[in-house]
């Protein structure tokens, strides 16, 4: 096993106990099939050879966007996904580089947010398109918003959803998220385990925020304005 691998199994376990990572669409809908193209199905290769899932968005035809806490030692990335099962159109691309936020803190989850670089250009169609970003704007909060993705839809039910779901989130106005360089939602409707690193989309179409971390029905989204001068680097 390499030293990689064997330090994610210490992060992992060092972080499982701080925070609930966020996975699931609770309290949400069906999304219309392929209306979120730029929606992305994260495989990871764990060190004991397991497959988890994460979320992800993509952002050009050489990046996708996830959460930093969706370590892995290797990742194939699934475009054009809406039901898990199917494999009709699918494109599967594997992770050449990883760029986690200089600043992640493993502990907290602070600076929730990663840039991966696909090792061949995704071909954009119908069913795969990127999506753009917010950019650094005047500071006010975006009011309507929504998260989605493949995770669990019921806190009873342990399996993941076949098809991409999809719900609405409000946004609210707290001085620990800003503090953090954060969005933060409330409610029983929203993300849980399984759905990290999915954008948080809101009224102009625009991904606003990365899926991060839940905690007693508040949800965490890293601040994608907050980041734009780190993104534009890499990515550019």
């Amino acid at each position: 096993m390499s030293i990689h691998c064997q330090l994610l199994i210490l992060i992992l376990a060092l972080t499982l106990d701080v925070q609930v990572h966020t996975g699931e669409v609770i309290g949400g809908r069906e999304a219309v099939a392929h209306s979120r193209p730029y929606m992305v199905l994260l495989e990871r290769r764990m060190p004991s050879g397991k497959i988890k899932r994460c979320g992800g968005f993509l952002l050009n035809e050489d990046f996708v966007m996830t959460a930093a806490h969706c370590l892995a030692c290797s990742y194939t990335v699934l475009l054009g996904v809406h039901n898990v099962h199917s494999s009709n159109g699918i494109q599967r691309i594997s992770v050449v580089q990883t760029f986690p936020n200089k600043d992640y803190n493993k502990t907290d989850l602070s600076n929730d947010i990663m840039l991966l670089k696909l090792s061949s250009k995704a071909k954009f169609s119908t069913n795969v398109q990127p999506i753009a970003l917010a950019g650094q704007g005047d500071g006010s909060l975006p009011k309507s918003c929504i998260v989605s993705g493949w995770g669990r839809t019921d806190k009873d039910i342990k399996h993941m959803s076949v098809v991409l779901m999809e719900a609405n989130v409000t946004i609210i106005d707290s001085k620990e998220c800003k503090k953090e360089k954060s969005y933060c939602s409330k409610g029983e409707t929203g993300p849980d385990k399984g759905d990290s690193g999915g954008p948080l989309v809101c009224e102009d179409g625009k991904a606003y925020g990365v899926v991060s971390s839940g905690y007693l029905s508040k949800y965490f989204y890293a601040k994608i304005p907050d980041y734009r001068s780190w993104i534009d680097l890499i990515v550019n």
